[in-house]
């Protein structure tokens, strides 16, 4: 990965006006896009196989009046007055006559009809006019709205009274971005300023963020033409698409900065700084990718189309920083380089870096026991943190839906706002009304419920509906429990009428949602919690920090969820962030957390414990290691989290309600988990574990694949570029490996084969090993090795197809393996055991190998081989037992 990412960065640096040309036209193209072919997004929550949906879709063939969304006409009079009087009764009637003229109105309740319950307050000071539609929500036109707004006017104007217009049909829960938003953006500027105290540097970032941005968003409002997206889609795209944006580009950013610093060519540099930190910038978009898919989990539509739509911004903002990035750095040239510090007479004193973690870990115990038990502490509002879909009820105060939604519940009672509906098949029945009349006495005495107020079969008397006022808000538990009650009722109503009952409505499908979700969770987190362990094993090489950093994820979620019920459901400092709805949280903030504050989480590991890791590599001292790359990885962790933070609370003051808690909460995780986990108990818990940090079980370790996300091998490559600057075979210097219990099979291995030399290894322990090593066929090496000038183990794929070996133990017939190989044209035959060839054919081919093309060979006594080693050859004799040991 990283030489790939070491071709592309200078590919991009050399090639920047077209690199940036092609961008510039991806945003054109996908703007364009977005104009032709958007349709709006569609917050019609769904949730195939559930009760409620079946039998909605099911009322929606059989009885359309009562499928679709509905609007509201709420008429209350003045204190002390009446509103049932001749003169309001004749207005009403006038209104509901001129309601269904209404394009798209299914059909109107006058609240004074004969066979209507319920609709007259109980103060008797208002009035309910129920209209319920023929469409969606999504496809309610802005014309049926104002005639609908244009009746009520006129209703006011005849009876004096206030009428409001709301419900559902005048709904408006699309998120949109506010001035407010750039205040996260100018905060970011302001970081990046004061890090690199230069304005070309402060910029870079926050243009490729924006960039990415408008390019997935445009995408996403292009793919509405194809597939439903909610509306909080592009906004949660925008929100992380800025964030891993400013982030990823600030990762390469620094390190060209500081490779620039050490004297390095501006060309090689962006290509080094693409290589190493893009490498990490891979690892982390990849992990908040997959976690974002991973919402598939769930099984419900929406919440998959929202989690590819923001698993798109991620990887354009991913796409962006190892292409844009590296071309906007050549443009900057010599000006990003960092001005020579000035040499102080008085003796350094540390730093604030230095002094924090030699704080964190001077009583390690005592840190790890703080963070764990202030954490836990922090997460225990997490236990009453409710979840429903947003209804009325969360949108902005003075809004004609939220107005008529506190109306209503002030006069009628909160059940009002969210009836549901159960559905009755009166198919097979003889007498349909007479059941669904006797069903809906038995509802009345259902705890929970506050009324009836319609019970009828559709015109055909095959299906009926029965309208029911729950005593609770929407998102109560309380309605919850009602649902469930309704829902045990129905093998009693099929047993005693002979028919089937299934309770739906938005109320209903809200909370099936909920429960859906809310039994994902739990394998949406094993999923994650394995993937972090397993791809940090993969990074680390390590059992140990992988279950520490899965450990200080869980942490920083749970204080995540807390802080989030503290103030969203319990309703603390509401009003100082601009709450206007308490007591639930929308259904899939948990799920979106966990997700991205997963890709996050692994971000700020790697970039730090890479560094740790890779001091401790070189010297093996944990303490050192653990001071030396927390202070040089903590500037920048500190200034992307500080971003980060910046971004999300950003969206929390005017955000709406579907988005202020998410993005509060993600503020709060990333706080956490930057300062709190990865920046305190992370060091500390390394100090703890001192030498065993470090190291996998030996089988793990052959079993798990090398990720390099800090470009470690293209750093060991690139040192090696004119090493051993002599045209060899095998060039090795100080080559090592030991064995799965730690002891060494061979040390400090010298090794120069130039073309035409023939390199024999002899003795009896460890030659195969180092055989097989020099075939590439051993990855878990150190020193320094180049075989026919590829350096291993970084290229042994490549060198496979280059080097044929031959192990006599094993091969049925080594003669004819030997004269494949050499029909096949391989640059290196290597032999193990060449000494027990014994018979005349393969002895020959072996005689021809070594007289054609370059040849390592083992065995046991050289002696053995004096016939087939030709004498105008060079041979080299490395006999191993003086350097192998078990």
């Amino acid at each position: 990965m990283s030489s790939f990412l070491y071709r592309l960065g200078r590919a991009a640096a050399q090639a920047r006006v077209l690199v940036l040309a092609v961008w510039l036209v991806a945003l054109a193209a996908a703007g364009g896009g977005a104009l032709l072919f958007s349709q709006g997004t569609d917050d019609t929550f769904e949730i195939p196989g559930s009760e409620s949906q079946d039998a909605l879709d099911y009322l929606s063939r059989v009885f359309p009046e009562v499928s679709g969304t509905s609007a509201q006409l709420v008429l209350v009079t003045p204190d002390g007055t009446p509103v049932d009087t001749p003169a309001t009764r004749a207005a009403v009637a006038d209104a509901v006559k001129a309601t269904g003229q209404v394009e798209q109105v299914a059909t109107v309740i006058d609240p004074f009809g004969e066979n209507v319950d319920g609709a007259v307050s109980g103060d008797g000071r208002a009035a309910l006019i129920a209209v319920p539609l023929k469409v969606q929500l999504a496809d309610v036109s802005p014309e049926t709205k104002a005639d609908l707004t244009a009746v009520a006017h006129e209703l006011s104007a005849r009876t004096g009274a206030e009428v409001y217009t709301g419900g559902d049909a005048f709904s408006d829960r699309v998120p949109k971005l506010s001035p407010t938003e750039g205040v996260g953006l100018v905060i970011a500027f302001l970081v990046l300023l004061v890090m690199f105290r230069s304005f070309v540097a402060a910029g870079m970032p926050l243009l490729t963020a924006v960039l990415g941005v408008g390019i997935s968003s445009a995408l996403i409002y292009a793919a509405t033409a194809v597939v439903p997206v909610s509306s909080t889609a592009p906004m949660l795209a925008v929100m992380l698409g800025l964030a891993v944006g400013i982030d990823y580009a600030l990762f390469l950013l620094s390190r060209h900065r500081d490779q620039l610093a050490e004297g390095l060519d501006v060309t090689e540099s962006v290509a080094r700084a693409t290589a190493t930190a893009g490498s990490a910038v891979i690892f982390a978009g990849l992990t908040v990718v997959i976690a974002l898919l991973g919402l598939a989990v769930a099984g419900i539509p929406f919440l998959t189309t929202m989690g590819v739509a923001a698993a798109v911004g991620v990887a354009i903002a991913v796409c962006v920083a190892v292409t844009l990035i590296p071309a906007l750095l050549s443009f900057a040239g010599h000006r990003l380089r960092p001005r020579a510090p000035r040499r102080r007479k008085r003796a350094p004193r540390a730093g604030l870096a230095t002094r924090w973690v030699r704080l964190v870990t001077k009583v390690p115990v005592l840190t790890v026991v703080i963070i764990v038990a202030g954490l836990a502490v922090s997460a225990l509002p997490a236990t009453s943190l409710r979840l429903a879909l947003p209804d009325n009820g969360t949108e902005e105060h003075g809004s004609p839906a939220r107005d008529t939604y506190d109306v209503v519940s002030e006069h009628f009672g909160p059940g009002y706002n969210g009836p549901l509906i159960v559905t009755v098949d009166v198919l097979a029945s003889t007498d349909p009304v007479g059941v669904t009349n006797k069903i809906a006495d038995e509802i009345r005495a259902v705890p929970g419920v506050a009324s009836v107020p319609l019970a009828t079969p559709n015109p055909k008397g095959d299906t009926a509906i029965i309208q029911v006022i729950p005593t609770t808000a929407p998102d109560s538990a309380d309605t919850d429990e009602l649902v469930h009650r309704l829902r045990d009722q129905e093998p009693h109503f099929q047993d005693t009428y002979g028919v089937a009952t299934a309770v739906t409505g938005i109320t209903a499908v809200g909370i099936d949602v909920s429960a859906q979700l809310g039994g994902a969770l739990l394998p949406f987190g094993i999923l994650v919690v394995g993937l972090s362990l397993i791809l940090l094993a993969m990074v680390f090489r390590s059992i140990w920090v992988p279950i520490k950093a899965t450990v200080g994820y869980l942490l920083s979620v749970g204080a995540a969820f807390g802080a989030t019920a503290f103030v969203f459901g319990q309703g603390h400092f509401a009003d100082l962030l601009a709450v206007t709805h308490t007591g639930s949280v929308i259904s899939f903030l948990p799920i979106i957390l966990m997700g991205v504050l997963f890709g996050l989480a692994m971000d700020y590991e790697v970039f730090l414990v890479s560094r740790i890791r890779e001091d401790y590599v070189h010297h093996g001292d944990p303490r050192h290691a653990i001071e030396s790359g927390f202070v040089s990885a903590s500037r920048v962790v500190v200034a992307a989290a500080v971003i980060m933070f910046a971004v999300f609370a950003a969206f929390v003051p005017e955000g709406s309600a579907t988005i202020k808690p998410i993005a509060f909460s993600l503020a709060v995780g990333v706080f956490v988990d930057a300062f709190l986990i990865r920046m305190t108990l992370v060091p500390a818990i390394l100090a703890l574990l001192g030498h065993r940090a470090w190291g996998l079980p030996p089988a793990l370790d052959r079993a798990l694949p090398v990720f390099d996300a800090e470009g470690d091998a293209l750093v060991h490559e690139l040192r090696l570029a004119d090493w051993p600057g002599t045209d060899e075979v095998i060039s090795a210097r100080n080559l090592a490996l030991d064995d799965d219990r730690g002891r060494p099979v061979f040390r400090d291995v010298e090794i120069h084969q130039r073309p035409g030399e023939i390199l024999v290894l002899h003795g009896v322990l460890g030659k195969s090993a180092l055989l097989f090593t020099l075939a590439g066929r051993v990855t878990k090496v150190r020193g320094d090795l180049k075989v026919l000038g590829r350096v291993l183990p970084q290229h042994t794929h490549a060198l496979r197809g280059e080097v044929a070996l031959i192990a006599c133990r094993e091969a049925p017939d080594p003669a004819e393996e030997i004269t494949a190989a050499l029909d096949d044209g391989v640059e290196l035959l290597l032999v193990d055991d060449a000494d027990l060839l014994v018979r005349g054919d393969a002895r020959e081919a072996l005689r021809r190998a070594v007289t054609t093309t370059s040849v390592v060979l083992t065995c046991q006594d050289p002696d053995r081989l004096a016939d087939v080693l030709p004498a105008d050859r060079t041979t080299l004799l490395t006999p191993t037992r003086h350097f192998a040991e078990v």
